[in-house]
């Protein structure tokens, strides 16, 4: 990784895509932590300490939502709306064509994301508006109304700058502009998780569990790489064909399916959907909280049984979710008939369509497996060590992913350029 690093430095090109996301990084970074006005930033951190709704979303902001910042809804709102226009694409006719309409049909669909986000961030951001308000984190006493308009428009602008930088990315940059600055977010908090581990390990003498953490997580590294590689190949034998005077086919090649077809959005969309009970119960106040239903939304918490057995479960749902909506057996099937393509050993049309389901059952419950268990083995550790890391996993997931991914499009735009130092 160090070394493409340094290969794509010598060249000029890829050394200005570097640095113009850096550039757009350091811009996101200090969004997320200028204050918008009438907000007691001071109030806030108080108001949202000990509250994990507020550290799950703290962590894909990189601590913006802490600061009440500008960037306090960052990717947020463009996440979700992502996720809820793949979803459409599923069970409405007109975005099921536009998703097979090409480049032409994608710049549709990304427009219709683009002004998702902007409803979605806001209504976040009334949300987020009368929390502070319930919470007593505002710095005006008259005039409440006009404040709210700006707060709420502020976040909303925020989040579609974000969005604006994250394109930019796209066009100028190296990688996806949306995962380099949730990646940019979530390594931000990194020296506070150091900081909370030194603390364990200096004032409460906890060197075994800050040791297994560290080790742990180093192993969790090396398991996602591993696994981000992983693929199971079918093979593919295309008869010979005679067309003019020449022939073609006669070749065996292979269809990849990567193991983790569905990368990290499962663990994203069921992570957000077990946030909701624990959200409702923060919006709770003092007696209301004492009631049977707030008790219920208590077994919702990121540190308990109950949750992790939610999550794993509903990690692999989704996981077969989105291995259906990626992959069509019966249309890769035709597709290989209809090239003279075959699966040795596997008659076409049916059979072949029926032996690429029982292939890609088997490789999404692998794949389901993998990231329920990387995410919910922080979890267990922290309830063993009693360190609360609970929301480490989808985090290691998404960050090494993201640099995975930057590292794959900085090698193949490298061998674009014939880049002898890397081919070497």
């Amino acid at each position: 990784m160090l070394e493409t690093l340094k290969n794509a430095w010598k060249v000029k090109e890829l050394r200005n895509k570097i640095l113009f996301t850096l550039l757009i990084i350091v811009i996101f970074r200090i969004g997320s932590v200028i204050p918008v006005p009438y907000i007691n930033p001071d109030m806030i951190k108080a108001a949202t300490d000990g509250n994990s709704f507020f550290s799950y979303l703290s962590i894909l902001t990189g601590g913006g939502l802490e600061y009440g910042a500008i960037f306090a809804m960052s990717i947020t709102p463009y996440i979700n709306a992502s996720i809820i226009i793949q979803l459409l694409c599923v069970a409405i006719p007109y975005l099921e064509r536009l998703s097979k309409e090409g480049e032409e049909g994608q710049k549709k669909l990304a427009t219709i994301t683009r002004y998702t986000t902007v409803i979605l961030s806001l209504i976040q951001g009334v949300a987020y508006f009368f929390y502070l308000k319930a919470s007593n984190c505002l710095s005006v006493n008259k005039g409440i109304w006009f404040a709210a308009i700006v707060i709420v428009l502020t976040f909303a602008a925020g989040s579609a700058i974000v969005m604006w930088l994250g394109e930019q990315i796209d066009v100028k940059g190296i990688g996806n502009g949306i995962s380099i600055l949730l990646f940019a977010g979530i390594l931000s908090r990194g020296p506070q998780a150091f900081a909370a581990l030194w603390t364990y390990w200096k004032k409460y003498d906890q060197y075994f569990a800050v040791i297994g953490i560290v080790i742990a997580f180093l192993l969790i590294i090396a398991f996602i790489v591993w696994m981000t590689h992983a693929e199971r190949r079918i093979p593919v034998q295309y008869a010979k064909r005679v067309v003019g005077n020449k022939m073609y086919g006669g070749q065996n090649t292979h269809i990849p399916i990567k193991v983790n077809m569905s990368g990290v959005m499962p663990v994203i969309f069921a992570s957000s959907i077990l946030m909701l009970p624990t959200m409702v119960l923060s919006f709770m106040n003092t007696d209301q909280q004492q009631g049977s239903f707030a008790k219920f939304l208590s077994l919702f918490s990121t540190q308990g049984v109950f949750y992790a057995v939610i999550y794993f479960l509903m990690i692999i749902g989704f996981a077969y979710f989105y291995a259906t909506i990626q992959f069509n057996p019966v249309e890769m099937a035709n597709n290989l008939r209809k090239n003279g393509g075959a699966v040795p050993g596997i008659r076409p049309g049916k059979p072949t369509s029926d032996f690429i389901s029982k292939i890609l059952s088997r490789i999404t419950l692998m794949g389901a497996l993998f990231l329920s268990v990387i995410a919910i083995l922080p979890i267990i550790i922290g309830n063993v060590g009693q360190i609360n890391i609970s929301l480490g996993g989808t985090s290691v997931l998404i960050m090494v992913g993201v640099a995975l991914d930057t590292v794959n499009n900085l090698e193949s735009q490298m061998m674009m350029r014939h880049y002898k130092g890397f081919l070497d």
